[in-house]
């Protein structure tokens, strides 16, 4: 069977929102990036690792209905009873593609795709054309159904920067108007910026404490592999968080350090190292010159990413 008809263009991160009139400015949804294809009165969806995730989501399958011919870009999310996006909640359906189960989940707790491009349309490739133009044609769709929509996008990036805030939103994406969209690559086009300074980084090893898990040791991946040193990260694992760590890195230890450089030693003393597979999303509150998080608190296992996608 074929695989997905591309990959998706992703964002780099910023601290600032970018400004003028060039740009747009729409929420960052805390969820799985699907690419949907619709032929034939049928949807199939893939991941951004190309993994094709259909037949976790049947309740999406009647998007095939509202579109000939069309390939979409979105994120699939999981809304709470506040309407809000939980990826905690989501993680239960990830991985599901035993049929009967996802049908019990749809049932129970059905996922939304928001729809934010349109990169083909009744046979025409509109990847070459403008954002703008892509939008454009994505709105006169009128796409809205029982679980899909397409939020709005809007022109004032500081009061969309406070809604997403006060609504306790990831944050938001920036876009060039102009830009196209260039499959597979992480473009200054799109520039992403969370309501609070957070990021993923890959574990390279952990340090125990008071607990098995007394702090983290993080870093970014380099060219070759290796990790730079981003800090150790000990607050925020409470026990429900420590048991899943502990099932993710203790298959990984004992391995020699996967760290580029030497380790300051009052972060490296009785550190086990492992093979650095693990993503985790961390808060923090800014950097040091040399790139180490200040106050650094786990926020949640990121099993949706792999190292290479880390760009922190």
């Amino acid at each position: 069977m074929a695989g997905a008809p591309l990959k998706p263009m992703l964002a780099t991160t910023g601290e600032r929102l970018p400004a003028g009139s060039g740009w747009t400015y729409e929420f960052k949804w805390d969820g799985v990036r699907a690419i949907t294809e619709i032929a034939q009165g049928a949807a199939r969806m893939w991941a951004r690792s190309g993994a094709e995730i259909t037949a976790a989501y049947p309740e999406l399958a009647r998007l095939g209905t509202a579109l000939d011919d069309a390939v979409l870009d979105g994120e699939v999310v999981l809304l709470d009873e506040a309407g809000r996006p939980s990826f905690t909640a989501l993680a239960e359906r990830m991985h599901v593609r035993e049929k009967a189960r996802a049908a019990r989940l749809a049932a129970s707790i059905p996922v939304t795709y928001m729809i934010f491009d349109l990169l083909r349309l009744r046979g025409v490739d509109l990847t070459a054309w403008p954002y703008r133009e892509r939008r454009a044609a994505l709105e006169s769709l009128a796409l809205a159904g029982p679980c899909w929509a397409v939020p709005p996008s809007f022109p004032d990036g500081p009061a969309t920067y406070e809604a997403a805030k006060e609504n306790q939103l990831e944050g938001l994406v920036a876009k060039r108007l102009d830009s196209i969209y260039r499959p597979g690559v992480r473009s200054p086009d799109w520039v992403k910026v969370k309501a609070e300074f957070t990021a993923e980084f890959v574990v390279g090893g952990w340090r125990p404490g008071a607990r098995k898990v007394g702090g983290l040791l993080v870093g970014v991946p380099r060219p070759d592999g290796r990790l730079v040193f981003r800090g150790r990260v000990g607050g925020g694992i409470g026990a429900a968080a420590e048991r899943a760590l502990l099932r993710e890195l203790e298959p990984r230890r004992d391995a020699p350090s996967p760290f580029g450089d030497e380790i300051p030693r009052e972060d490296a003393r009785g550190a086990i190292w492992v093979r650095p597979e693990i993503v985790v999303e961390v808060k923090y509150g800014q950097r040091t010159p040399d790139g180490r998080l200040r106050f650094p608190r786990f926020l949640r296992l990121r099993p949706d990413m792999r190292p290479e996608d880390v760009d922190g």
